[in-house]
């Protein structure tokens, strides 16, 4: 199986471990489909990352980072004289993060209005799972997403699948109603939809795991992941629902990543042909791990037994 990841990489600025709030940090690259790139191919998944960069030292290293994981590079756009974005992570004294940006000018948004674009779509449809998130949606504008829709119609008309993270940042959006918008669009084209009972609560008012499944599967969709937190997940399909427990962790070191990387076990697990309770077990088991470790991307040795 053959799968893209679109979005943004992003130089990223967490603070470094054993010094937070001292004003230390620690400079890596990341981003939310990005972070399920690595772990995906961390976990044996051929996959390649289709963005925007620059032409700067900051770009030339994001790419032999991916390379160096095994993402496949050959579909990235190389725009003169722009730099990525970037970010900062400040986490308290639970793990959970909080993100600031500096992204407006970041060569990711104009992926789906460059020359090469044409290209891209015609390529997309070679694949046979393509992943993007809300904050992919968020990168485009509505002309670009249009390209966008119109390149996923095209290739789930070649048989790819669409998997679907909801993944909601208010900043990414001018409003909410927006973001409802450029997301009821992509769902109608989505197979596999992943959220969060806190996306659906800040887009929608849901706060029942339930009322998210039932609202997906009113838009068509028969496979659907409500990611709990520190409760697990529930999996749901046409004729089942079934709540997954979380793994046992004790105060988290860092919650950046760990939806991202449970994305990754969970689709990684499935294309190899394990149920949807399987594979949220698994994603539930990565994601466990990944918040034990500052950042949001752990080292290779730390990486979980999954099957």
């Amino acid at each position: 199986m053959r799968v893209a990841c679109i979005g943004e990489c992003m130089i990223e600025l967490a603070p470094r471990a054993g010094d937070e709030g001292g004003g230390a940090f620690t400079l890596s690259f990341g981003g939310d489909t990005l972070n399920t790139a690595i772990y995906m191919a961390r976990l044996g998944q051929q996959v390649d990352y289709l963005t925007a960069l620059g032409d700067d030292g900051f770009s030339d290293r994001m790419l032999a980072a991916w390379s160096a994981e095994g993402i496949g590079t050959g579909h990235v756009a190389r725009l003169k004289g722009r730099l990525p974005g970037l970010y900062l992570i400040e986490t308290d004294g639970a793990g959970e993060r909080r993100f600031h940006y500096w992204r407006q000018q970041a060569p990711a948004r104009e992926l789906f209005a460059l020359p090469g674009t044409a290209e891209l779509v015609a390529e997309l449809a070679r694949f046979d799972l393509i992943y993007l998130s809300g904050i992919t949606l968020s990168l485009y504008g509505e002309a670009g997403r249009e390209v966008l829709l119109d390149a996923l119609v095209n290739a789930r008309r070649h048989g790819a699948r669409v998997a679907f993270d909801t993944n909601y940042r208010t900043r990414g959006w001018s409003s909410a109603a927006e973001a409802r918008q450029a997301m009821a669009e992509l769902l109608k084209l989505t197979d596999i939809a992943l959220t969060g009972l806190d996306d659906e609560q800040a887009l929608y008012g849901l706060t029942l795991a339930r009322e998210a499944v039932h609202r997906l599967q009113a838009s068509g969709i028969d496979e659907i992941v409500v990611k709990l937190g520190r409760r697990g997940a529930i999996v749901a399909g046409h004729d089942f629902m079934t709540e997954v427990a979380a793994e046992t962790v004790g105060t988290p070191v860092d919650t950046t990543a760990a939806g991202d990387s449970f994305n990754a076990a969970y689709l990684v697990r499935r294309a190899g042909g394990a149920t949807p309770e399987e594979a949220a077990a698994a994603g539930n088991r990565l994601a466990a791990e990944v918040i034990r470790h500052p950042g949001a991307i752990i080292p290779k040795g730390a990486m979980p037994a999954l099957t």
